[in-house]
This record gives structure tokens, sequence and C-alpha cells, in this order.
């Protein structure tokens, strides 16, 4: 539930409000930094914001329940705002960032709007253009392995353990069949070919064949 301070509702009831935005960023080595778009310096949460920083909003998008939720920024690359070769070097990623908003006039009537992480940064010229990800988005991460019929390793990795300069082929299109029968690696496969699938709800007894709840095979 987002929270406006009344003093604050009250002005922008009446009107009165002189509001901007500003960005609080967290990195992951403790540095701090803070950007607005105002055209003057603000002090907010004790971060002194940089201010015509070339910083942007760009959409924010929430929802009720396990949504992720994501938002945008965009902004100029240069020493007084995000250094281009900070960026470069990954220093910005899963940044914690803060979205406020903020009547300038008094910088202690603000309310926060957003809350995430940096994921995606990208440059486009002397510009950058960053992705901002909700806290729920750990959620959509796959941890560990997950079941499949095809092999999850790499062709040649330690885990495959395929020797490439004496393969047949370095192709691998992670089947069984392919696995077996043309790197003779089964051992090492690293899927689960006999996972039923949806083919299986279908199948009826046959004459001929074992019915003895093994392998198919």
């Amino acid at each position: 539930m987002r929270v406006v301070p009344e003093a604050l509702a009250a002005r922008i009831e009446s009107g009165a409000a002189a509001l901007c935005h500003v960005w609080l960023l967290r990195r992951a080595d403790g540095v701090r930094l803070g950007f607005t778009d105002h055209d003057r310096e603000l002090t907010v949460e004790g971060v002194a914001c940089t201010a015509a920083s070339g910083w942007t909003a760009g959409a924010i998008e929430t929802a009720v329940g396990p949504a992720p939720g994501a938002a945008a920024a965009a902004g100029v690359l240069d020493d007084s705002a995000l250094a281009g070769a900070e960026v470069a070097a990954g220093l910005y990623d899963g940044a914690e960032v803060e979205l406020w908003r903020v009547d300038w006039s008094e910088p202690a009537l603000r309310m926060r709007l957003w809350r995430g992480r940096m994921g995606r940064v990208r440059r486009e010229g002397d510009r950058f253009l960053a992705d901002l990800e909700g806290p729920l988005a750990a959620l959509e991460g796959t941890i560990g392995r997950t079941f499949a019929r095809t092999c999850d390793a790499t062709v040649g990795d330690a885990r495959c353990g395929v020797d490439l300069a004496s393969a047949p082929q370095p192709v691998c299109d992670r089947r069984w069949a392919t696995c077996t029968g043309v790197f003779g690696n089964g051992v090492n496969f690293r899927g689960f070919p006999d996972i039923p699938g949806d083919d299986w709800l279908s199948v009826t007894p046959r004459e001929g064949v074992r019915h003895d709840g093994g392998s198919r095979r």
C-alpha cells in the first residue's frame, strides 16, 4: 500500500505541489547515488541527488498478486551521472533502486513510488537504458535443475565429457538418440528421456509388446 503524507496530499489537492522525480541507487559495493529530473540538487534520504542528470522515468508496471512488476529509466552517460566505463564494468548490475515523487520546494514531503533492482543496462550511443525489476522478479528465476527429456549440458563441457577434438560432429540437439547414437555418451546424458509426455495420456495397450510397467524405450 502506498502511503501519501497528509501534508503532501494537501498540497497536491490544492495544486500548490512542485513535484519532481528522484532516483536513489545503492550498488553492490555500498556506493549510494541519487539523481533527480529537477533543475537543482536535492537531498533525499541523506543522499545528494544530482540535478539535470538526464534521468527520465519510463513506464511503471505493477499488478496485484505475485506478478514481479517492472519499470524503466533512461539517461545520459557522463561522469556526473553514470560513467560509461562503470556501466560496462557491471557496477550497476543488480543495484537497488528506489523511485520517489518529491516536492522539490520541501523535499521532506515525498512518497516512494516504486522499489526494485537494476536488471539489464544497455548503451545507445552516449545514453543508457535500464530495465528495473520489481522485488518479486527473483521468483521467476530458475533455481536448480529442471526435469526434461533433453540434456541440459553443453556439448563438450565438464558435465558432458565429450572430447570435441575427436567427436564425429560438434553439433548436438540434446536428444538421447543423438547422445548414444552419435557420441556414444549415454552414461553422461543429463536429461530424462523416459519422462512421460502429453502423448502418454492417449497411449492404449497393444498386442505383441510387454506390459510390465517398465521403460517403453
